[in-house]
């Protein structure tokens, strides 16, 4: 039988969904239309290569013995062809998926598509929910090509590069009676606060724990869940709030911003992405704009 490239692209996508129907889905295929390159390749191999079972199918000894060359084999003919490819951001087309919190997509993935709108306006961005302990499936499966996040929780085997490093502002609203520059850390924690609890609920952070050895307690009456809605609190109350600074960094207009008296260890954000789009032109030069961006003032 001669070799066809699509049917090795059909086994990879059955390999990894086990499924008939979302590997069709997937590849833009009729269901028909890949059952039948199944049997081909059924005959190809001299093996079932998937089995039923209770749900979807179930790969073979030979069909898992398969999976790896094939998956290394095809991503390196997508690379040769991809670094061969001219790209053009003026007319290319080209869906990039980010994963990141909604902080970053604020702060870095908003000012990406207002740049995109003037210099690439084919190209679009598909916004994803971050959750570190899936983002490798999701990098490899071609959920995800780029993912904005602190290193450290960041999942092995990924490309990185550094982008910049956070430091958090205390805010409050223009005239706020109580916010002022040089606050003593006792009527800081006065203050009403609003404090931001990724896992929901909470009311403890480490400034807490800072401010509880000089023997004070922060006065903390909002948690939460995240950054996005925190400065638009803060502008219509006496709260205040200690919020990353890319957040609010074009907004001096609508609040106060200072340094607030007790320590507040920032972090770092990286960009991470997957061997898969690593030599893609497209996906090259997303990644130096996103760095550009990242990079001003």
């Amino acid at each position: 039988m001669r070799m066809d490239l699509n049917l090795l692209l059909t086994l990879e996508a059955l390999l990894q969904e086990q499924n008939v129907t979302k590997a069709a889905a997937r590849l833009h295929l009729s269901q028909p239309a890949v059952s039948a390159q199944l049997a081909r390749l059924r005959t190809l191999f001299d093996d079932p290569l998937l089995i039923p079972a209770h749900r979807g199918m179930t790969a073979t000894a030979k069909a898992l013995q398969l999976q790896e060359p094939l998956h290394q084999a095809l991503n390196n003919v997508r690379a040769t062809l991809s670094t061969h490819r001219d790209f053009e951001p003026a007319t290319a087309a080209l869906t990039v998926g980010i994963c990141c919190s909604d902080y970053l997509q604020a702060a870095l993935a908003l000012p990406l598509a207002k740049t995109l709108r003037r210099t690439a306006p084919g190209v679009r961005i598909a916004l994803r929910n971050m959750d570190p302990t899936q983002l490798a499936d999701r990098m490899e499966h071609g959920d995800v090509d780029l993912a904005l996040m602190t290193p450290q929780d960041a999942p092995p085997g990924l490309h990185a590069r550094h982008l910049f490093d956070e430091r958090y502002v205390l805010i409050g609203r223009r005239d706020h009676p109580q916010l002022r520059d040089g606050i003593s850390m006792e009527d800081y924690a006065r203050l009403e606060h609003i404090v931001v609890s990724l896992s929901g609920g909470g009311f403890l952070t480490p400034v807490d724990t800072t401010l509880a050895k000089f023997g004070y307690t922060r006065n903390v009456v909002l948690s939460a869940a995240s950054f996005l809605m925190v400065p638009e609190m803060v502008s219509r109350s006496d709260f205040v709030a200690l919020v990353p600074r890319r957040l609010v960094r074009d907004r001096s207009d609508a609040f106060k911003q200072l340094e607030a008296p007790v320590p507040v260890a920032g972090f770092a954000v990286a960009m991470l992405w997957h061997d898969r789009t690593h030599g893609h032109p497209g996906q090259r030069w997303i990644r130096e704009t996103l760095a550009g961006l990242a990079a001003a003032p």
